[in-house]
């Protein structure tokens, strides 16, 4: 019994590692770790360190660049070879991509972007965690057919820890398709400040917000605390306030504080920033749910409140 995890994001992978090596625990299971790529036998070597029993390497010039028909294959090959139990995957876009094909390719079940994985207790299969109806609903799935296949969003599990058990690793010689496409150049985006995932400070404008003007009032709180301005989904994607928005759809964050200013609560809005390390929430409404999920709640009028804050934030900086 074997439980795979992969994923081209690196900390990513260090968080499949951190939730494989549970669930390969508590099943009795082996846990191996994919690298794919071109030149990569040193990312093989340190990840030999972060708890798997074994790295499978495959070291291709079809992998020198990202396209999701040459790594699919060479997982299908892997699987095809060991038969796995289950392959977790990242749910990034190319994630998402390669783990559809590859479901198709073994014709087996793919559950993408779970919340939350476990183990049935009865079947020993996985027992997999998914927003549904708009993040409205928790839906429980299990693929019937194996190796089960699941996409992981990243934040979702902590990352594992560095030991000083090496994995054996395994150079593994897979046929590779030629790519379909030819990637002629990359581009990073360019990020002014810090990234909303990897801020410490997190405060989020919601429904409760009037207007685009007043998220001004929330920037000054930030700036005093030395954090970032996100949104909710409605003010984001519904009113077109940012190309960006803090919940399970958009980016989880993981804050030391998070503060949501007129953020009502909904579920996919509360996945989205469960793991924040000190919650605070501000509306008017007593009753608005996210004062269930609060550490600390302020009811009240944001357009009160808020001017308080920072009053007394520069009051205490002086």
């Amino acid at each position: 019994m074997s439980i795979w995890v992969y994923s081209e994001n690196p900390d990513l992978m260090l968080e499949l590692l951190g939730k494989g090596r549970e669930l390969a625990n508590q099943l009795g299971a082996e846990l191996g770790a994919i690298v794919l790529g071109q030149g990569v036998a040193s990312k093989a070597e340190e990840l030999a360190y972060y708890g798997p029993d074994k790295v499978y390497l495959v070291d291709h010039p079809n992998l020198a660049t990202f396209t999701a028909e040459p790594y699919t294959s060479a997982l299908a090959g892997l699987a095809n070879k060991y038969k796995p139990d289950a392959i977790l995957l990242g749910a990034t876009k190319r994630g998402n991509e390669v783990a559809a094909r590859l479901a198709a390719k073994l014709n087996v079940g793919c559950v993408t972007n779970c919340t939350g994985v476990s183990i049935d207790p009865d079947t020993k299969l996985l027992l997999l965690n998914r927003l549904v109806y708009g993040g409205t609903a928790i839906s429980t799935q299990r693929c019937k057919t194996k190796p089960q296949i699941a996409t992981i969003p990243p934040r979702t599990f902590e990352k594992a820890s560095k030991t000083d058990r090496k994995a054996e690793i395994i150079k593994e010689d897979v046929a590779v398709e030629e790519p379909k496409i030819k990637v002629l150049e990359f581009k990073k985006k360019e990020f002014k400040g810090v990234r909303l995932e990897e801020a410490e400070v997190v405060i989020v404008a919601g429904r409760g917000v009037k207007k685009k003007e007043d998220v001004a009032m929330l920037e000054e709180l930030a700036n005093l605390l030395g954090g970032v301005v996100g949104y909710t989904r409605p003010l984001a994607f519904d009113l077109k306030w940012a190309d960006q928005w803090v919940g399970m759809s958009g980016v989880v964050v993981k804050p030391k504080l998070y503060i949501g200013v007129g953020v009502s609560g909904a579920i996919q809005h509360v996945a989205g920033i469960r793991d924040s390390k000190i919650i605070v929430a501000i509306n008017s409404d007593p009753d608005a749910p996210i004062f269930k999920v609060a550490d600390y709640g302020i009811v009240g009028d944001l357009y009160a409140v808020v001017p308080e804050l920072v009053k007394a934030l520069k009051a205490k900086a002086k």
